[in-house]
């Protein structure tokens, strides 16, 4: 179900497709229906949750369903089963909502976090993680090191061949790369704009027939050199402000 819905999770963590399967929790829970019935169910459940409703999704939704072919009974403990996921899921998904909520909280202290947000691709949830793992950029003494840190550093290996990531990651920033990755991934589907530095460079290198591993992490390097730049420039001028 999840690959079937689009909508982006809540402020509270609720997910729409999490919500869709505590109802509809087996296909038959749709197809046995004529299409305009559960048509019907499908708008007053919107209407009841608070969701947006399409009549040309829920006609996929439908169709969808009747191509399945069941391995589980449509019975009540496949229905303790399917729920209990979903609620457990949801309580997941809620608790971290919170969580993120605090870290977002905590971050909105700190000098760099509207800097930091700021930044093309940079939103709510990935501020924060990203701010807490980098930490104070003026530690490191240049550009390159932050990248060496992230492990996004491309080097060549010992047969001369290829290029490969910098080893640093291994040593605990693998949740920060992952977090560029996501980034990257997002300026290659055309989430960031075209006029957006680190697309324009991704794009420039891609354009030159390069792999896809090289001008993905060249545009990671080109990210975190932008993220140091302007963080390290807005915590200086906090300091000579505190100091004025």
């Amino acid at each position: 179900m999840n690959e079937l819905f689009s909508s982006p999770e809540r402020a509270d963590g609720s997910a729409k497709w999490v919500d869709f399967v505590m109802t509809f929790w087996h296909c038959e829970c749709i197809n046995l229906a004529s299409e305009a019935a559960f048509t019907e169910r499908c708008r007053k459940w919107c209407k009841r949750k608070g969701y947006h409703f399409s009549p040309q999704k829920t006609a996929e939704l439908y169709m969808d369903s009747a191509g399945h072919i069941t391995t589980l009974p449509r019975n009540s403990n496949t229905r303790l089963l399917i729920t209990t996921a979903a609620k457990e899921l949801a309580s997941a998904k809620s608790a971290l909502a919170v969580l993120r909520a605090e870290m977002d909280r905590l971050a909105r202290q700190l000098p760099e976090y509207d800097t930091v947000r700021a930044i093309y691709g940079v939103g709510e949830k990935t501020a924060p993680p990203l701010i807490a793992k980098i930490g104070d950029v003026r530690r490191f003494p240049q550009r390159s090191s932050i990248s060496a840190f992230a492990g996004v550093d491309p080097t060549v290996d010992d047969s001369g061949k290829r290029l490969v990531r910098g080893g640093l990651a291994q040593m605990g920033a693998d949740d920060l790369v992952q977090g560029l990755a996501q980034m990257g991934r997002a300026a290659l589907g055309g989430w960031i704009t075209l006029g957006e530095p680190v697309y324009q460079f991704l794009n420039k290198k891609r354009s030159k027939g390069k792999p896809y591993f090289v001008y993905m992490t060249a545009a990671e390097n080109q990210f975190l050199r932008i993220y140091y730049a302007r963080v390290k420039e807005c915590l200086n001028a906090a300091d000579n402000q505190e100091t004025a």
